[in-house]
């Protein structure tokens, strides 16, 4: 599985410790996008990055290649969508492994992508 951006930054929030029980029985794999995007968040705590760099020093972390770039490439025409959800979504598809995602209706039209939203338990 694929842990997309906002799951991983949820998971560092109090209110989410069901989220961090799941993630804690998966590998931790991540698009080198959703790095970025949660280090990088505006509105991080001290205490969050902390948590997340260490979320981060145990996991996977799947570089944009040339395979991913091109499948993003081919994604992006077909409906606007941002390009770090396009490299995410090109990612989980050229590794096919299913997106674990709080943004489901972002990526539900992507034929060939599985999702899991582990917040509300829905495909």
């Amino acid at each position: 599985m694929l842990i997309d951006s906002n799951i991983v930054i949820y998971s560092v929030q109090p209110d989410h410790f069901a989220l961090r029980l799941f993630l804690n029985t998966l590998p931790r794999t991540v698009s080198v996008v959703s790095y970025i995007e949660a280090l990088g968040y505006q509105r991080l705590s001290d205490d969050a990055r902390i948590q997340l760099t260490e979320f981060f020093e145990g996991a996977r972390i799947l570089p944009l290649t040339d395979a991913v770039a091109e499948q993003a490439i081919n994604l992006r025409p077909q409906r606007r969508m941002g390009l770090g959800d396009s490299i995410i979504a090109a990612t989980a598809i050229t590794h096919n492994l299913t997106l674990v995602t709080h943004n489901t209706e972002d990526f539900r039209w992507i034929a060939g992508l599985e999702l899991l939203d582990p917040l509300t338990n829905n495909p």
